[in-house]
C-alpha cells in the first residue's frame, strides 16, 4: 500500500544540527590524528566528516543508507564478499543492513564526508515499493548529477525544510539511477500499516515488545510483517529498535554521560551488552567513538 501523496512519516533520532569541534588527543582505541566532525543535520539526516588511518572500522551494519565521498587518500572496504576502493572524488553508497568494514588503502590514511539517510525518507520520496539496492557501491564522479557535490557535501550548511526535501529527492533519484538492475518484483507494501509498527518502536525503543503486539498494531500476520518491514525500511523490527537505542547512547555520550549511564538510559541490560551492539553497528567501540567526536 503506497504512502498517501504529500505525507511524510515521523522520523526518530533527528540529528542535533549543532557543529562540534574535535579535540586532537589520541586514546587507546584510536591513533593520533583520527577524528570525526559532526555537521548539521535534520530529521532523518546525519552528516559528518572524518579522517582515519589504518583499519578504521571493523565489520558492522547500520539501518540507514550511507552516501559518502572520499576527499583525500584511498578508502577501501569490504562489501558483499568483495574488496572495493574509493578514490578522491568518487562516491560510495551502502545499503541499509549490509555488513561492511572500512579503512585506508595506504599509510597516508584517508578522509571523507558522509551522509546517513533514513530509508523511510527515501520511501516517502519514491512513493512506496522496495528500496533501491546499489550492488556496485563505488560511483564515479561522471555518474553524479550536476551540482550534486556542492549540495550534499556542504555539511556545515543549515538544512531548512525546503532544503531537506530537495536533498532527499536528489538522493532518491541517485539511488534509482545507480541501482542494480533485475531486482525481483515485489508485492505492494502495506506502508501505512508498517509505519504504525515503526513509529510504535521509535516512540520508546527502551521497551521490548512481543510479536503479537506488532500484529495487533498493524493487522498483519508475523510473516508478512517481517518480510515487508525489511523490504520497506531495509532492516528488521528488532534491529531497528536496537539502532534507536544506540541513537540514545550517542546522544548521551555527546552530553558527557558515562558509558554505564548511557547504557542504562537506552534500556540495555548492561554496558557490555551495549558495547557489543555499538561496535556491530558502527565498527568502533563506544570509547573510540566518544574520543573521536568529543
Amino acid at each position: 500500500m503506497p504512502q498517501p501523496s504529500g505525507t511524510e512519516p515521523k522520523l526518530p533520532g533527528a540529528a542535533t544540527g549543532s557543529l562540534e569541534r574535535l579535540c586532537g588527543r589520541a586514546s587507546a582505541d584510536r591513533p593520533a590524528g583520527d577524528r570525526v566532525r559532526i555537521g548539521t543535520g535534520a530529521a532523518g539526516i546525519e552528516r559528518l566528516e572524518a579522517r582515519f588511518h589504518g583499519q578504521a572500522f571493523s565489520p558492522h551494519r547500520h539501518d540507514t543508507y550511507a552516501i559518502g565521498i572520499t576527499l583525500v587518500g584511498v578508502q577501501t572496504f569490504r562489501f558483499r564478499g568483495e574488496r572495493w576502493h574509493c578514490l578522491p572524488g568518487q562516491c560510495h553508497i551502502l545499503h541499509p543492513d549490509e555488513t561492511h568494514d572500512g579503512g585506508a588503502a595506504t599509510d597516508a590514511g584517508f578522509g571523507y564526508r558522509i551522509v546517513y539517510v533514513d530509508p523511510c525518507l527515501i520511501q516517502a520520496a519514491l512513493g512506496g515499493g522496495p528500496l533501491p539496492f546499489v550492488g556496485h557501491p563505488v560511483v564515479t564522479a561522471d555518474r553524479l548529477p550536476a551540482g550534486f557535490d556542492r549540495e550534499i557535501w556542504n555539511i556545515d550548511e543549515e538544512i531548512d525544510e525546503v532544503a531537506r526535501i530537495a536533498l532527499v529527492a536528489g538522493w532518491a533519484d541517485l539511488l534509482v539511477d545507480v541501482a542494480s538492475p533485475g531486482a525481483k518484483p515485489s508485492a505492494p507494501l502495506a506502508l501505512v500499516l508498517l509505519l504504525r509498527v515503526r513509529e510504535f518502536i521509535a516512540a520508546d525503543p527502551t521497551r521490548r515488545h512481543a510479536i503479537e503486539t506488532f500484529e495487533a498494531i498493524s493487522g498483519l500476520d508475523r510473516w508478512t510483517l517481517a518480510r515487508q518491514f525489511r523490504a520497506a525500511f531495509g532492516t528488521s523490527p528488532s534491529h531497528f529498535r536496537t539502532m534507536r537505542q544506540l541513537d540514545c547512547v550517542r546522544r548521551s555520550l555527546r552530553l558527557g554521560m558515562s558509558l554505564a549511564q548511557a547504557s542504562a538510559e537506552a534500556g540495555f541490560a548492561d554496558q557490555s551488552h551495549m558495547s557489543r551492539h555499538f561496535k556491530k553497528a558502527y565498527g568502533l567501540t563506544p570509547g573510540a567513538w566518544a574520543s573521536a567526536v568529543l
